[in-house]
């Protein structure tokens, strides 16, 4: 069985300088939610993406599985980073993707090599 690779994970400023993942995150009002998306990005971290799924256009949905189907955005920089992009849940999800695309795009464009 293959070890699982380190990550790093990174959040994503936008031009305008916002961050609209740590901005999702401090939007949550309940301290152990926002500390069990902590806990599952450790996972991450460490290589277990675990339930996740690409959305298209490069950007990926982290799927959680407690509350309302709270989710993670992110894309994947190389073999090594994670960028973090946004969040959000179930009901959000159709607004939540096309942001994270956005996000991913601009960041594309700004970052290429």
């Amino acid at each position: 069985m293959m070890a699982a690779r380190e990550r790093i994970l990174q959040e994503y400023i936008t031009l305008a300088g916002k961050n609209p993942f740590a901005e999702w995150l401090r939007g949550i009002p309940d301290k152990t939610t926002r500390a069990r998306i902590r806990t599952r990005l450790s996972q991450v971290r460490l290589g277990n993406f675990g339930d996740t799924q690409g959305v298209g256009e490069g950007v990926h949905e982290l799927r959680l599985d407690f509350g309302p189907g709270y989710r993670v955005y992110y894309g994947l920089v190389d073999e090594t980073i994670v960028l973090l992009l946004g969040g959000g849940d179930k009901q959000s999800q159709r607004r939540d993707i096309r942001e994270a695309k956005h996000h991913w795009q601009e960041f594309q464009d700004h970052h290429a090599n």
